[in-house]
């Protein structure tokens, strides 16, 4: 079953990958800690923060590929964020929208002229 084909979710110090369209249990990797656990997928990686540590896992099959502790920054909420991410995404959206609101008004403003 294809990776893209499922839904992760971040809790008590796990990853688990559920099928889309049953719900259905197909994973769970056991990271660090039994608290909360933040996921971003990016392509064919899925990345897991918990308890200060950043994991590397493959999300066709939940097994970590690489992990970081990130010595020397704590234990606290770890944010995720790279290139091509949701968030960087939706900030472009956004500058898009409001470039071309501003070109319409701009060009409205030129047709009343």
């Amino acid at each position: 079953m294809a990776a893209m084909n499922f839904v992760f979710v971040g809790l008590n110090g796990s990853v688990a990958a559920l099928d889309r369209s049953t719900g259905t249990l197909i994973w769970t990797t056991k990271l660090k800690g039994s608290d909360f656990v933040n996921i971003m997928q990016a392509e064919d990686e899925l990345f897991a923060a918990a308890k200060g540590e950043i994991y590397c896992l493959d999300p066709a099959t939940g097994q970590i590929r690489w992990k970081n502790p990130l010595k020397g920054m704590g234990l606290g909420l770890v944010c995720i964020a790279m290139p091509g991410s949701q968030g960087n995404q939706a900030a472009a959206m956004k500058h898009k929208r409001e470039q071309e609101a501003a070109a319409e008004a701009g060009a409205a403003a030129a047709a009343g002229a």
